[in-house]
C-alpha cells in the first residue's frame, strides 16, 4: 500500500514535468491512462521548442540521474517510441550541476579509510566533468602522477533505487492495463535496466571493466586506455591515469592540430570491430565525450567503462551472418538465423518474416555504402522481429545503440566514408574463419574432444548405476565382464559418433 502511494505520488511528479514540456506522449502507450493525460495537458507548455525526443530528453534530464539512464536505454527502443525519437534519446546529456568538493573529499577518505593528503598532493576543488552518478576531479598522488579520480554522488545509490523501483511498479501497471504491451516486455526491459545501473553505481566493476579493455587491445596501433590505479579504488572512488586531447568529432580542430582525419577514421574502424567480433567486449558508450585523440600522436584513448557490452561468440556469428545475408540481399539467410538462434518462437511464420527483412534492406543497399547506416538497420531490424513475438536481446540492443554512435563519429570524420567501409576486409576475413568450412570442422574437433573429456564421468556414474543392484544384492543381471564389454561397447559407439558427426 505504502509503495503504490508513493510511486503514484512520483507519477503526478513525472506528470507535471513532462507538461512542462509538452512530452506528455509517452502516456498514450497506455490507452487507459487517457484521462489522466488530458487533465495533465491542461498544465502541458504549448510553446515548448524542439521535437518530441528533444522535448521529452529535456524533461528526463530535469527528473535527475535515474531517468537520465531510462532515456539513453529508450534510446534503443525504436519500435516503442519510432525512430526519430529514439534518436534524440541517444543525445540526451548525461550532465548535472557538481556536488561541492568537500563532500568529495569525504567520500574519498570513507571508501580508501585514509586521509586525502595521504592520497594525493593536489586535488582540484572544481570537478571537470559532473555526470548523473559520478563527478571527476584532476588531482596528483602523492608519487607526483597526474590522475582522474571518480566519486560517486553523495546518496545516489538510495535515490537510483527509489526511482528503479518505480519504473518497475510502473512496467508492471501498464502490461496490467494494456496487455499488448507485454510483447514489448516493459517489466524485463526496466529489471535490465535496473541491473545494469547498480553495476555501474560499483566503480570496481568499471575499474575492472578498463583492465581487461587494455589487455584486449594492449596491441592496438593507435588505441590506448588509461591505466587503473587500483591502489586509489574502491565500491565508491575509483582512479585513473590522467589524459587529454582533442574531441573525436571535431575534424577541423584535429587538421589545425596537424592530424589526419581519415587515419583516425580508419584506426577507429580496425579498433571498433576487434572490439564487437574479434574479442565480443565492446565500450557500449562510445560518444564523443568519451573519447578522446590525443594532440601528438594521434592516439585514440578511450574514458568511461561505466557502460561495456558482450556478445558470446554464438551472437557474433549470428551478427555476422545477417550483415551477410543483407549485403548479398539473401534475405531467407537473415530468417534463418533468427529462428536457428531462438530469437524467433518457432511457431512464427518464416515467410512472412523473410518478406518483412526484403522490405527493410531491399530500399537501402541500392545507396552508396557511406549512406548506409548499419545501426539503424539493425534497429529496424530488431524492431520488426518484436512484431514476430522476439525475446528481447539486451546485448543486440546494446551493440545497436554503439554502432549508430560509432557511426556518427565517422561521419563527423568524414563524412563520405563509411566506417564499414574500411572494417569490410576485416569483416570478411573474420567470416571466413568463423563461418566457413574450417570453422565449422574446427568446431567439431571442439566439441569431440569436449566430449572425451566428459566421457570418463559419463562412464563412471554408468558403471555405478549398473553396480547399484549388485550392491543391494539384487540380481545385476549379468556378469562383471558383461558389465566391462557393455561399457567399451558404448564407449566405442560414442567415438564412432564423434568421428562421423
Amino acid at each position: 500500500m505504502l509503495r503504490g502511494v508513493r510511486n503514484l505520488a512520483r507519477l503526478l511528479a513525472c506528470a507535471r514535468s513532462l507538461a512542462r514540456h509538452n512530452a506528455l506522449f509517452p502516456f498514450a502507450l497506455v490507452p487507459q491512462l487517457a484521462p489522466f493525460v488530458e487533465v495533465a495537458q491542461r498544465f502541458a507548455r504549448r510553446e515548448a521548442p524542439g521535437r518530441p525526443g528533444e522535448r521529452l530528453a529535456r524533461a528526463l534530464q530535469e527528473m535527475g540521474p535515474a531517468f537520465i539512464k531510462l532515456g539513453q536505454s529508450l534510446s534503443t527502443r525504436a519500435d516503442l517510441l519510432g525512430e526519430t525519437i529514439a534518436r534524440d534519446l541517444a543525445l540526451l546529456q548525461d550532465r548535472l550541476p557538481p556536488f561541492p568538493a568537500a563532500e568529495a573529499r569525504a567520500a574519498i577518505e570513507r571508501e580508501l579509510e585514509q586521509p586525502v593528503a595521504a592520497l594525493f598532493g593536489e586535488f582540484e576543488e572544481q570537478p571537470v566533468a559532473a555526470a548523473s552518478i559520478a563527478q571527476v576531479h584532476r588531482a596528483r598522488t602523492t608519487e607526483g602522477a597526474l590522475v582522474a579520480v571518480k566519486i560517486l554522488r553523495p546518496g545516489i545509490e538510495e535515490a537510483i533505487g527509489r526511482d528503479l523501483d518505480f519504473f518497475l511498479w510502473l512496467a508492471e501497471w501498464a502490461e496490467r492495463l494494456h496487455p499488448p504491451l507485454r510483447r514489448y516486455k516493459p517489466v524485463a526491459a526496466v529489471r535490465f535496466l535496473s541491473r545494469s545501473t547498480r553495476r555501474e553505481m560499483d566503480l570496481r566493476l568499471e575499474a575492472a571493466a578498463a583492465a581487461e579493455f587494455a589487455q584486449n587491445n594492449k596491441d592496438a596501433e593507435g588505441f590506448r586506455v588509461p591505466a587503473v590505479d587500483w591502489r586509489r579504488t574502491g565500491r565508491r572512488v575509483v582512479t585513473f591515469e590522467w589524459v587529454e586531447g582533442l574531441r573525436a568529432d571535431d575534424r577541423e580542430q584535429l587538421i589545425a592540430a596537424g592530424l589526419d582525419p581519415d587515419a583516425i577514421l580508419e584506426r577507429a574502424a580496425v579498433v571498433f570491430f576487434n572490439q564487437v567480433f574479434r574479442d565480443g567486449f565492446f565500450h557500449a558508450d562510445m560518444h564523443p565525450g568519451n573519447m578522446v585523440i590525443d594532440a601528438k600522436t594521434g592516439d585514440i584513448i578511450a574514458l568511461d567503462f561505466g557502460i561495456m557490452g558482450r556478445l558470446e561468440l554464438a551472437d557474433r556469428r549470428n551478427l555476422a551472418e545477417i550483415l551477410l545475408g543483407f549485403l548479398e540481399r539473401d534475405y531467407g539467410r537473415v530468417a534463418d538465423v533468427f529462428f536457428r538462434a531462438g530469437f524467433l518462437p518457432p511457431d512464427q511464420d518464416r515467410s512472412a518474416f523473410t518478406q518483412a527483412c526484403r522490405a527493410l534492406g531491399e530500399p537501402i543497399l541500392g545507396l552508396p555504402l557511406n549512406e548506409i547506416s548499419f545501426g539503424r538497420l539493425l534497429g529496424q531490424l530488431l524492431a520488426t522481429a518484436e512484431e514476430f513475438e522476439m525475446e528481447t536481446q539486451p546485448q543486440l540492443l546494446l551493440l545497436q545503440k554503439t554502432i549508430v554512435v560509432a557511426e556518427g563519429v565517422g561521419r563527423a570524420l568524414n563524412p563520405s566514408v563509411n566506417i564499414w567501409t574500411l572494417a569490410r576486409p576485416l569483416v570478411e576475413q573474420w567470416m571466413r574463419e568463423n563461418l566457413g568450412p574450417e570453422a565449422q570442422l574446427r568446431d567439431a574437433v571442439v566439441e569431440g574432444v569436449q566430449a572425451l573429456r566428459r566421457l570418463p564421468g559419463t562412464l563412471g556414474r554408468l558403471e555405478r548405476r549398473v553396480e547399484q543392484p549388485a550392491a543391494r544384492g539384487e540380481p545385476s543381471g549379468g556378469r562383471s565382464e558383461d558389465r566391462l564389454a557393455w561399457l567399451l561397447a558404448l564407449a566405442v559407439g560414442v567415438l564412432l559418433g564423434l568421428a562421423l558427426s
